[in-house]
């Protein structure tokens, strides 16, 4: 099942290096629908759902394949916690950041689509590239009860925050103590 979800994100990672615009435009129609309800999509996502895809999975692809189109910009690496990490400018104040970030932590399934919008929106906004591999495969995994996902993702953008801070040096050239 791996090698399906990946090979759907190569397709999508293809359709933008060809720089097939019709399709990442037909993609992005889908930005804040229900899930295939935009028909303009069918074309470049329904040859990727199994069979008898899950309601879950079905609305996952089209969310992942709306979100691709609005944000196509390659080399991200890392999941979403790691991509709002790399927006942190170190001479500015990260609470804002912080609080558009917990919100998405916090996001039930079934409003992930809502938060997953504005969080693409914002990295998009700051030219932060997204690992679309990474995110599909999280997106499908978001309500699992142990909530992994958000744990990974608060992790890997909290814990770099904290050692950013432990090595931050003073004006006067000292290392900072925590």
């Amino acid at each position: 099942m791996s090698e399906k979800r990946g090979s759907f994100i190569t397709y999508l990672e293809d359709l933008r290096d060809r720089e097939d615009r019709g399709a990442l435009a037909a993609l992005r129609r889908g930005l804040g629908q229900p899930p295939g309800s935009a028909v303009e999509m069918y074309r470049y996502v329904v040859p990727w759902l199994p069979a008898r895809a899950t309601a879950h999975r079905e609305a996952a692809t089209y969310l992942v394949a709306a979100l691709f189109g609005y944000h196509p910009a390659p080399g991200g690496s890392g999941n979403l916690g790691a991509a709002f990490r790399r927006t942190l400018d170190q001479q500015e104040d990260a609470t804002a950041v912080e609080r558009r970030f917990a919100a998405l932590l916090a996001a039930h399934q079934d409003d992930l689509d809502f938060y997953l919008r504005q969080a693409i929106s914002y990295l998009r906004s700051k030219e932060v590239p997204v690992d679309w591999h990474q995110l599909f495969y999280d997106v499908l995994a978001w309500g699992h009860p142990d909530g992994y996902v958000q744990k990974q993702w608060a992790r890997a953008f909290w814990s770099t925050v904290r050692r950013d801070q432990e090595t931050a040096t003073t004006e006067d050239g000292s290392q900072a103590t925590p």
